[in-house]
């Protein structure tokens, strides 16, 4: 306790001006937990108000100035006393004196360039916020506002199918093809799996998503893998020339766009790990990177129509295989 205050002589509150209109969007916090906050994406302004309360109406609050900044950064956790700004904005809201009555202060940060997606995960964090400063002599009061920003793309012009083989010699020969190398976060993966040659027992098979997070630079590189979801494909041995088909859908589950080295301090990379155990519960797996990225709630007029089309193609339901036939013609005309 302190002889010479009881506390803060004032609050600070962060209040933004389309608060009440502006889309709110879940993000995850560092305990794991979800929370709601307000949705902004790169090049939008912010704007809004710094209340500035007196808890004692009538007595001054002396300041050294007050002032409001908008910040994105990375932490590292590991590194936890270093604070990797990006974008660090700040607007003088007064000049050093005093308030004898609660104040608002108006601010403004035009066009803000955001370049990343808001990111929580097992060894860093990407945050954007507001913080509200008013300066004092002994303890500055302070009030952040955290926001989430979400980076989004448009239909890869480029998408072509993966195919690959996985095989041990006179055992096993398997073929398996994707349909896309690139899908949008509420994409559906649909591919198909051939057995060419089985001659071990097969008794399972799926197929994992596996979210790999790297942090750090040289020697000081982490590496966390995250098993995000698990597709049963089969159940029971597989005969030769038997085809299986895959139907995945993404939008049940909790997932990122894929982040590639952002800001020289971290990466967040998607795989399809493809997982066979035999009877004698040995495992074979193949690896494959796709890409996954954030396409908006509507589709931007800049876009062309057949790219608006191609954006649209999984969005809600699978397409049939013979929309799958005609989009590639479409692409490959």
């Amino acid at each position: 306790m302190s002889f010479f205050s009881f506390g803060q002589s004032a609050e600070v509150d962060v209040v933004l001006n389309d608060a009440e209109t502006r889309k709110k969007a879940e993000h995850k916090t560092e305990d794991g937990k979800k929370d709601k906050y307000f949705l902004f994406y790169d090049g939008e302004t912010v704007s809004g108000k710094v209340n500035v309360t007196l808890k004692n109406p009538g007595k001054r609050l002396e300041h050294q100035g007050i002032k409001v900044e908008f910040v994105g950064q990375i932490e590292l956790y590991y590194d936890r006393g270093n604070h990797h700004e990006f974008v660090s904005l700040v607007k003088d809201l007064a000049r050093p004196g005093e308030i004898t009555q609660s104040q608002t202060f108006d601010f403004e940060f035009t066009h803000v360039e955001k370049p990343y997606e808001s990111y929580t995960g097992q060894n860093v964090k990407l945050r954007y916020f507001l913080r509200a400063t008013v300066t004092r002599r002994l303890n500055d009061i302070i009030k952040e506002t955290d926001i989430v920003v979400h980076t989004l793309s448009t239909y890869p012009e480029l998408n072509s199918s993966i195919k690959m083989e996985v095989g041990i010699e006179d055992c096993l020969h398997i073929e398996f093809e994707y349909n896309k190398s690139k899908y949008n976060l509420k994409d559906v993966i649909v591919g198909k799996i051939y057995f060419l040659l089985v001659r071990i027992k097969i008794k399972h098979m799926e197929i994992d998503i596996i979210k790999r997070e790297t942090t750090g630079t040289g020697p000081s590189v982490y590496h966390e893998n995250d098993t995000i979801a698990k597709y049963e494909i089969m159940d029971g041995a597989p005969v030769r020339g038997e085809s299986i088909p895959i139907r995945l859908f993404l939008a049940g589950y909790d997932l990122t766009p894929t982040m590639r080295d952002i800001n020289k301090k971290f990466s967040v990379r998607y795989y399809l790990n493809l997982v066979l155990i035999d009877e004698e519960e040995r495992r074979y797996f193949k690896q494959q990177e796709i890409t996954l990225w954030r396409k908006g709630d509507v589709v931007r007029k800049s876009m062309s129509h057949q790219a608006a089309i191609a954006s649209q193609r999984f969005e809600g339901s699978a397409a049939s295989e013979s929309a799958l036939e005609q989009a590639a013609k479409e692409e490959s005309g």
